[in-house]
């Protein structure tokens, strides 16, 4: 996750609570000689009364009895929710003998099943906007008969018989986890398959802005335009989409990678399943203990060669396999270390990696590589504090008392252990400097990331405002083909006008966001947002 710089969020079940309920009230009746108790009878009829999911256990327990779903009907067979189809459908048999089928499920679905009039499909369309634009989520349902009396069979002509408004509210903590995501430079996007208005009323609500777009958006090829921008540009750009399919999903991630970010997926569901596979989410802690385990490999080998090629040491495997233990149990400690949080995403050298690996060579290496700046400023995990005393602790009795005919080693005496440990003490601090001029050599960014420096949180301000800078330029500008950057004025003009179209996607999209804050306000408050003047204050 330390390199995560997108992330795509389902919507149900992790922005919200998936806790749904249905305001009785809300119901919309759209056949006749149905009311809207027949209306939720059906659709509890259409749920599965075990093993349920949220929609089940919300429209059955708003029954006065649950078990009236099942009531005088016997059960032939029963279709359960797939993300393809986004329906459920049973199949039953009444106390006459007379055969029904009910299904409910998303209202698209629903309307397609019954092949409605023009008319009333418009009809049943404003239903679900004007749902919509109160952050509700709209379930259809439908009716029909079954006088072939077979389960296979197709049955009369479905009826749309009712709408059921769904609230799922969103978690208490996701509009802050938003904006701190936000803060450290991820661009987080919405993916849902709700209706397009639940999922920018959803974004108003948590602060992830409006710019949304439905999946009809992402059938074009990568050169397919979308409101002037290319699909994957389009996908960068966009805070979310709905009505989304797994295939989409999948999709999704991969123009983004294949765009170089590095994105992060989540979800609860069946249907997440394919984009989250497809993600690639890494640790935090993979890059400390990365350049630990290449510093240290390198530092025994290198130095057991040396000592054997020069000195013809002569080495007992026993020793080596006590090295191992000591250092391999001293890493796994790592993952459990306490480390303060990068303030941007990070990005892998290989080369400062191995640059760094080399160049340290000291029992201090797991404090000095951990740490982003001085190695004693900042406190290890308790347990890594004890893993590395204890190996140290061990590795010095060891070396001072050992005396083993069968591995043909003998103790160095205190003198010697003494001796050793006023070396290692003496050669720390300026590992620290060390690993600052590797950096800087490496990266020639090396100074961003030191502690020469009195600013508050050694100027991670300043880094974070540095970063979004070159993420703009990044976004938003391709490197010139020639390193006479002045002597192209041709192509200076095209890099001004593709910054300038930049620059003003960038502040259209920064008013939509300012838009939907407000009315979202407006609309909680209770204001009638046209009743009032345009220069408001909310």
């Amino acid at each position: 996750m330390a390199g995560m710089d997108v992330l795509c969020s389902d919507k149900t079940g992790t922005l919200t609570l998936n806790k749904l309920t249905v305001d009785k009230t809300l119901i919309e009746v759209c056949s006749k000689g149905v009311d809207k108790d027949m209306v939720l009878l059906y659709a509890a009829r259409a749920s599965r009364v075990e093993n349920q999911d949220a929609i089940d256990t919300c429209i059955v327990n708003m029954l006065a009895d649950p078990k009236e779903a099942r009531a005088g009907i016997k059960e032939v067979h029963f279709l359960p929710f797939n993300p393809v189809d986004k329906r459920t459908a049973i199949t039953y048999i009444d106390g006459n003998g007379d055969w029904h089928r009910v299904s409910k499920g998303a209202p698209e679905q629903i309307i397609e099943l019954c092949k409605m009039a023009p008319d009333a499909e418009k009809k049943v369309h404003t239903l679900i906007a004007s749902y919509a634009d109160r952050g509700l989520r709209s379930l259809g349902v439908s009716y029909q008969q079954v006088p072939e009396k077979n389960k296979e069979s197709a049955g009369d002509p479905w009826q749309f018989i009712g709408l059921l408004p769904l609230f799922d509210p969103p978690r208490h903590d996701s509009a802050e986890t938003i904006r701190r995501a936000l803060h450290l430079g991820v661009n987080v996007k919405m993916i849902t398959g709700d209706q397009l208005a639940i999922g920018k009323e959803t974004g108003r609500r948590l602060g992830m802005g409006t710019n949304m777009y439905p999946s009809t958006a992402l059938l074009g090829d990568k050169n397919t335009a979308v409101d002037g921008l290319p699909i994957d540009e389009l996908i960068e750009k966009a805070d979310g989409f709905a009505g989304v399919f797994p295939e989409h999903k999948y999709e999704i991630v991969k123009r983004l990678q294949d765009k170089k970010h590095i994105v992060g997926m989540t979800g609860d569901g069946v249907n997440d399943a394919p984009a989250l596979k497809k993600a690639d989410i890494g640790i935090a802690r993979m890059k400390n203990y990365t350049i630990y385990a290449v510093s240290i490999t390198i530092r025994i080998v290198l130095g057991f060669m040396l000592v054997a090629l020069i000195w013809k040491f002569d080495f007992a495997p026993f020793m080596v396999l006590i090295i191992a233990i000591l250092n391999d149990g001293t890493i796994m400690t790592i993952s459990k270390d306490r480390v303060k949080p990068s303030p941007k995403p990070d990005s892998w050298k290989l080369d400062e990696i191995f640059a760094t690996g080399v160049s340290i060579i000291s029992q201090a290496l797991i404090f000095v590589t951990r740490s982003r700046s001085w190695s004693f400023v900042e406190r290890p995990g308790y347990l890594l504090l004890f893993a590395f005393f204890a190996a140290q602790l061990v590795a010095t009795a060891i070396a001072v008392y050992a005396d083993w005919d069968f591995c043909d080693m003998e103790g160095i005496g205190w003198a010697w252990g003494g001796a050793i440990w006023v070396f290692t003490l003496v050669t720390y601090v300026p590992l620290d400097v060390l690993k600052f001029i590797i950096r800087y050599s490496i990266s020639g960014k090396g100074w961003n990331n030191t502690a020469f420096t009195n600013k508050k949180d050694y100027g991670r301000g300043e880094r974070e405002a540095l970063w979004a800078r070159e993420q703009r330029t990044l976004n938003g500008l391709s490197q010139p083909a020639g390193s006479d950057l002045l002597g192209n004025k041709e192509e200076l003009s095209d890099i001004a006008a593709e910054a300038a179209k930049r620059a003003e996607i960038a502040r259209l999209r920064e008013l939509h966001t300012l838009k939907g804050h407000v009315e979202s306000v407006v609309k909680q408050k209770g204001i009638d947002i046209d009743a009032i003047p345009q220069n408001y204050t909310v």
